[in-house]
């Protein structure tokens, strides 16, 4: 029964409303709680009795006799095919697609276990497109996924696709900051946007309420699309192609055939393929766990409400997407009525069992109007005229989300040629089909994505019971003000140290890098709850001005600096190589394009490159034996290098490779006294000239053995870290403590330790380095050896390069009259500007307690005027502008560095600066062509 057109309705009992019910009547179209007396003002809803709620659906879906099912299999499945696909989600139907337009048609074979033809395959979702997203990684990818939309609706294809435009309000003076920061952005990332006033937003969408809005953010080329209509249309041009269509096909085992194929066991038999594409959305993580060894595809689903209304009087057909990102609210037109949902502070998991049903019909969830009245109330205030709208239904679907919010995509580390592409339902995840594209047809994707891979989780991600805690806290993220350091609260003290308690005693603040806790700062006066007990607590910085750490940052960086600090190191990736023969040498030669062959105690910084150049891995490999290495990679490598290196493994068993990332506690060390304190508590000689910079010892310190002993710090600072066997791990921490007292020693976190490097210009693989990036282009050309007896992979790229000249170049940027009290300061992301004209982003920004002002590092374009294509840099380019950086739409004058600085000290040490993290100031053959005489 609809209640709006009853003006008064008695309940019997309950109205069933899903999870929980309310008992009341209806008054004035107006639903009224009995238990509590409140007005549930907007659920003029769609009902029915109890135990009969039914949450209707609408699909823009042509007729039946209008579709494609004559040429869809339901009961035949070829025996082979180079590309199985699995599910015709958004993601999957492009991806059929896109191989199809490469020239792959007939060889791609496309599998679901739903029934396509009657167009209720694909659950509902917003068919919101917004271009903006938190890295310009994503951002690309959507990008992609307009281009495939207008594509398809160029063809004259239904799509649903328009471009409406979309309207992001602020409520507070930070969301304001967080747009003026993205207008900033948007320069460099090509997406047309402005600031606007309540007034003008007001004017864009005259329903709004805009009293409390202090200013939006209006993006005209975003839009809005229909995933049932995009699928279909994708599907008939896929077919048109030659792609293979089989529904009612449900997966039950992948195995590994010979090569590097996938023999994929179906109801319908056995398929066997070179390439198995997931794009299984919601039963992604299931599919993965059905494979051998099995694929860990991370993702959990949450209820996702959507609220529908009847036509709304004055709603332009033009109106575009708002989004009300405090009040965690989006709304839309949809053919005259408001289409309305959101993303609540506190999700609620869905299937927690674990049992989620085979097609979409099964999947509306019931509804909990408890749970969405907040979002209700938040719609209410900012259109006040939803009030007296009349409702068609509100909806509860399913949606699925990764530990961190972002979409998984690329090659599973399990099994070669098993690709993934996942992480949401929404229709930009389209985009995630050109690099599934590029990987089969090319073999690496165009756009660098290694922050979207699916390499970068762990097996503790794939915990159901993680997941289930995780996703209730992810989905708030999205309309979330994502300050700098963003930490999540959930998940958390997974993995720890041994030392993680003497830490938190200690006072330390803690940040989460691949499930690892790791102090970020100490506070030793808070750090006891009311009991006197060493409390946990978990870092966070929520402003875009000074932070509330600067101070203990400061004496921690000071401490590094003049006296010692200590830092914990445990999360980094630890790796142990070896082999009997010269086949682990030969191996990491063939992938290091440093050389590794050197004498035993020696450690070696390189990078393992891609074909294209660009930085698969940045490690440093310590010689610890003659066919033993010992590789020390960034934390959130610990799966990715693995994979990579086992990947090039060749066949035999001759090389044998472990993940000793939990077996050893990593200690640094650093500072001038670090030498001297070390010394009093091992036999070994610790003089330069027995153990000088960059080189490996085994120490015994105190009373424990075995200690792997680095003589660097990953800063540039002077002293060690010490890679303890975690049952020796407290005893040596405690002798670190007690020898270094007279020291002044002080535990240090990671924000002091990236203020170190930054002023370094060190470059740190992740957030500086990616696949893209390579050593030309940073300054590490040093570090590449060409004339190396082995032919190591990216080898004739970076010669190619080299001979040809880079178009970009790595810079540190010292910030000129900017107020570290009351500006807003650099995160990363902001544009560069050369001589007044766009040139390039920071990558990675910190206060420099030396430098005493904003240290930034970036990259460093010369872009054509008329075209916009990158060309030829040169020292001469760089050092030769005058350049500024945008924050938050001011611009601040900066110095330009292309060589790593000397900085003052109280206690110079040759060791310390004979080691520069980038080319030298006269090193112009970083970036140019050698001389003849090479």
């Amino acid at each position: 029964m609809f209640l709006s057109r009853n003006r008064r309705i008695l309940c019997t009992k309950s109205i069933d409303f899903g999870v929980r019910s309310i008992s009341g009547h209806i008054q004035d179209g107006k639903l009224v709680d009995q238990r509590t007396g409140i007005l549930h003002r907007a659920s003029k809803c769609n009902i029915t009795s109890k135990n009969g709620v039914e949450n209707f659906r609408r699909f823009s879906t042509q007729p039946t006799s209008a579709l494609w099912h004559d040429k869809i299999n339901s009961d035949t499945l070829p025996q082979s095919a180079d590309v199985v696909v699995y599910g015709a989600s958004i993601t999957g139907a492009a991806v059929a697609y896109n191989l199809a337009k490469a020239g792959m048609g007939g060889q791609v074979v496309l599998l679901d276990q739903d029934t396509l033809t009657d167009g209720r395959a694909w659950l509902e979702t917003s068919g919101l497109v917004g271009a903006f997203k938190p890295t310009l990684t994503q951002v690309k990818i959507v990008q992609k996924s307009i281009q495939l939309f207008q594509e398809l609706t160029d063809k004259g294809l239904p799509t649903g696709w328009r471009q409406c435009g979309s309207l992001n309000l602020a409520r507070t003076r930070d969301r304001m900051t967080v747009f003026r920061r993205m207008k900033s952005q948007s320069t460099g990332w090509g997406i047309e946007c402005s600031i606007l006033t309540p007034e003008q937003c007001k004017k864009i969408f005259p329903l709004l309420e805009v009293s409390d809005i202090l200013g939006g953010l209006w993006i005209p080329k975003d839009g809005v699309a229909d995933t049932t209509l995009l699928c279909q249309s994708l599907l008939r041009e896929a077919q048109k192609m030659g792609v293979t269509i089989v529904e009612k096909c449900a997966i039950k085992h992948i195995a590994q055939a010979e090569g590097r194929g996938q023999a994929i066991e179906t109801s319908l038999g056995t398929i066997y393929g070179t390439y198995f594409v997931n794009c299984a959305t919601l039963h992604a993580r299931d599919i993965g766990l059905l494979s051998d060894p099995i694929v860990k595809v991370p993702l959990h689903a949450a209820e996702h409400y959507f609220l529908h209304t009847k036509p709304v009087e004055g709603l332009s057909a033009d109106a575009p997407v708002i989004r009300d990102l405090d009040g965690r609210i989006f709304f839309r037109e949809n053919e005259g009525r408001i289409l309305a949902g959101g993303y609540e502070q506190n999700a609620k998991p869905a299937f927690e069992d674990g049992a989620i049903p085979a097609n979409a019909a099964s999947m509306q969830l019931p509804v909990d109007w408890d749970h969405f009245h907040v979002l209700l109330e938040e719609l209410i205030k900012r259109v006040p005229c939803l009030e007296e709208a009349v409702l068609e239904r509100l909806s509860n679907v399913p949606e699925v989300f990764s530990p961190d919010g972002k979409w998984i995509v690329g090659e599973s580390p399990e099994i070669q040629n098993y690709l993934v592409a996942t992480g949401s339902q929404s229709v930009a995840s389209a985009g995630l089909s050109y690099a599934i594209a590029d990987i089969i047809t090319q073999g690496y994707s165009s756009v660098d994505i290694h922050e979207l891979d699916i390499s970068r989780f762990l097996g503790l991600h794939n915990n159901r019971k993680f997941l289930r805690e995780r996703v209730r806290e992810v989905p708030g993220l999205h309309y979330a003000i994502p300050y700098p350091f963003q930490e999540l609260d959930t998940g958390r003290t997974l993995r720890m140290s041994p030392i993680f308690p003497a830490f938190k005693e200690a006072g330390g603040v803690f940040g989460q890098t691949m499930g690892y806790e790791r102090p970020s700062w100490f506070d030793q006066k808070h750090c006891l709850d009311d009991n006197g007990v060493p409390k946990y607590r978990v870092a966070a910085t929520r402003t875009f001005g000074k932070p509330p750490w600067f101070n203990f940052a400061s004496e921690e960086y000071n401490a590094c600096r003049e006296k010692i600090g200590l830092c914990d190191y445990s999360s980094f990736t630890k790796v142990d190589l070896w082999s009997k023969g010269r086949e682990i040498v030969d191996l990491l030669q063939h992938l290091c394009s440093n050389d590794v062959d050197v004498p035993v105690g020696t450690i070696i910084h390189t990078g393992m490159q891609t074909k294209q150049g660009g930085y698969e891995n940045d490690c440093s490999l310590a010689r610890i034996g003659p066919s033993h290495y010992f590789m020390i990679a960034p934390t959130i490598q610990q799966t990715r290098c693995k994979a990579w290196i086992e990947r090039h493994m060749p066949p035999g068993g001759q090389i044998s490779l472990s993940d000793v990332t939990s077996m050893y506690t990593a200690i640094c060390i650093m500072g001038p006294f670090s030498r001297i304190m070390l010394s009093e508590l091992t036999d070994t000689d610790l003089a330069p000239k027995n153990f000088p910079f960059f080189t490996y010892r085994e120490l015994d310190v105190g009373l424990a053995n075995g200690i792997r002993a680095f003589n660097l710090t990953h800063t540039g600072e002077l002293g060690f870290v010490l890679y303890i066997p975690n049952e020796f791990a407290l005893h040596v921490y405690t002798r670190l403590l007690e020898a270094g007292e007279k020291y002044g020693i002080r535990h240090c976190g990671y924000y002091a330790m990236r203020a170190l490097r930054v002023e370094k210009f060190f470059a740190f693989w992740g957030q500086d380095l990616d696949t893209f990036t390579t050593p030309l282009e940073c300054g590490r050309m040093w570090r590449v050896k060409f004339d190396k007896p082995f032919h190591f992979i990216g080898r004739d790229a970076l010669m190619k390069q080299r001979d040809e000249g880079v178009t970009r170049l790595y810079v540190q940027l010292l910030l000129n009259d900017h107020d570290s009290e009351v500006d807003m300061w650099p995160m990363g992301g902001e544009p560069i500007f050369r001589n007044g004209d766009f040139c390039g982003q920071i990558t990675t920004a910190s206060y420099g307690f030396t430098f005493k002002r904003q240290v930034c590092l970036g990259f460093v374009q010369n872009l054509h005027p008329e075209t916009n294509e990158p060309e030829k840099v040169t020292n001469e380019y760089v050092l030769s502008g005058d350049y500024e950086i945008e924050i938050a739409g001011i611009r601040f004058g900066a110095k330009v560095n292309l060589h790593s600085p000397n900085l003052p000290t109280k206690y110079p040490d040759q060791e310390r600066e004979a080691y520069k993290a980038t080319r030298d100031k006269n090193d112009e053959s970083s970036v140019m062509a050698p001389k003849p005489s090479w």
